[in-house]
């Protein structure tokens, strides 16, 4: 589980993230929406420490972030809305292995975990390309890759299907909704909610650093204009 409470997190003078309690239990499937600005991408910063919270406190698994940042980073991956801020190595196959190695897993699970993850992207054939040299979707797809191959708790998503083709889309989303079926925890972060309705539990909406609503997404649809939502 992540939990939040009471977290506050300041830029200046600007309360980012005003007072937040939530928790998301490791098999729900959330959609975390709301307009520019709203504070989305600054709360899931901290659910694996990027972020120091100015108060409040974060906890996965009952264990605060700051106490144990190797665990929160392992129970909890993250795919960054510019993929180019997570990359580490110069290749396709060099980076989504690059997490599994930290890990110190045997050279066979790590290409297995590296096989499965590029599969799940329709990228299994590129693994000895340079990232410098693909498209911006492929680069999303190579990051969305990064984050499966860690095989976390918990798989946190900023925006995944920006620069993405359809048929790139349509591979991620039918991935996302496996492994929510398989029991991952998958929270997306976006402020356009096509396809995630139909296989979200929850809709949580951000509005200038607070929840402003936080249902299941039959009862959150009606809601969701007047929050600066699109629902389809």
């Amino acid at each position: 589980m992540i939990a939040t409470r009471d977290l506050v997190h300041r830029r200046g003078d600007t309360v980012a993230v005003d007072g937040v309690s939530l928790a998301i239990d490791d098999d729900e499937y959330v959609v975390l929406a709301g307009p520019n600005g709203a504070g989305k991408t600054t709360l899931v910063r901290h659910f694996n420490g990027l972020l120091d919270p100015d108060s409040g406190e974060v906890l996965v698994d009952d264990t605060r972030v700051q106490e144990d940042l190797v665990a929160a980073r392992t129970s909890v991956g993250m795919v960054f809305q510019d993929p180019r801020d997570g990359f580490v190595a110069a290749t396709v196959g060099g980076d989504v292995a690059f997490g599994p190695e930290n890990l110190g897993l045997a050279h066979d699970e790590i290409d297995r975990r590296v096989t499965a993850a590029l599969s799940a992207v329709n990228m299994a054939d590129r693994r000895e390309e340079r990232i410098d040299e693909l498209s911006g979707g492929e680069q999303a797809r190579v990051a969305i890759a990064g984050a499966l191959a860690m095989e976390p708790d918990h798989l946190v998503l900023d925006e995944p299907f920006a620069g993405l083709d359809w048929p790139a889309r349509q591979s991620v989303m039918e991935r996302l909704t496996d492994l929510a079926e398989a029991g991952t925890g998958v929270v997306v972060v976006t402020h356009d909610l096509r396809d995630h309705l139909a296989v979200a539990d929850r809709v949580v909406v951000m509005n200038d650093g607070q929840v402003a609503l936080d249902a299941p997404p039959d009862d959150a649809a009606g809601e969701l204009d007047a929050l600066g939502v699109r629902p389809c």
